[in-house]
């Protein structure tokens, strides 16, 4: 028998157009994801048990920690990876919730690009990859189109976190999780 919802009717319904809205943007990010893919595939070396990206104390915000309890909650069962590496880690190093990862995993090997504004030397253009994509054209030299923009996507999720706290905790900070605390609060309980 599951626990009583003691949340509003209108606070579940903010909750699930909130997810809603969540799946959409992380499909719109796979869709934006999936020509840089193609483009870097012959230097992607990330397969089924890469875990080097995978490190432990990841955190995300209140919003997707929910997707994952909720789409999830089974794992939330099981033991987590040791710490040192992600919590959500299998014992072969696949990713047990990969249909449902959240967006820093979704971005994870490809050349990223993001603008620096606090250095003393004003906005500058950052890029990074994971080494063990490190190899082909070096990605200082990558036109911008063919790295990820971090920036527009992690605003998106900024939003539907302040709305969904505007809703349930006006004026509280932005929420954000630590995926290995999802192993102690466990699933959501079905309503």
């Amino acid at each position: 028998m599951s626990e009583p919802d003691a949340r509003t009717g209108a606070e579940r319904t903010n909750r699930g157009d909130t997810l809603g809205r969540l799946e959409a943007l992380h499909d719109a990010v796979e869709s934006a994801l999936a020509p840089l893919r193609e483009r870097h595939g012959d230097r992607l070396r990330c397969r089924r048990g890469c875990a080097a990206c995978c490190i432990d104390d990841l955190s995300v915000f209140e919003v997707e920690a929910e997707r994952i309890r909720t789409r999830a909650g089974a794992v939330l069962r099981e033991t987590p990876h040791p710490p040192g590496a992600c919590a959500f880690l299998d014992e072969r190093g696949a990713c047990r919730i990969y249909p449902w990862r959240p967006y820093v995993c979704r971005t994870q090997g490809l050349p990223l690009r993001w603008i620096d504004y606090g250095g003393s030397e004003g906005a500058v253009e950052r890029r990074d990859i994971c080494a063990l994509n490190d190899a082909g054209e070096p990605i200082e030299e990558l036109p911008r189109s063919a790295c990820w923009e971090l920036g527009p996507a992690e605003g998106r999720l900024a939003s539907l976190q302040a709305e969904q706290q505007r809703a349930e905790a006006p004026g509280t900070p932005l929420r954000r999780v630590r995926l290995r605390d999802l192993f102690a609060a466990g699933p959501k309980p079905a309503s």
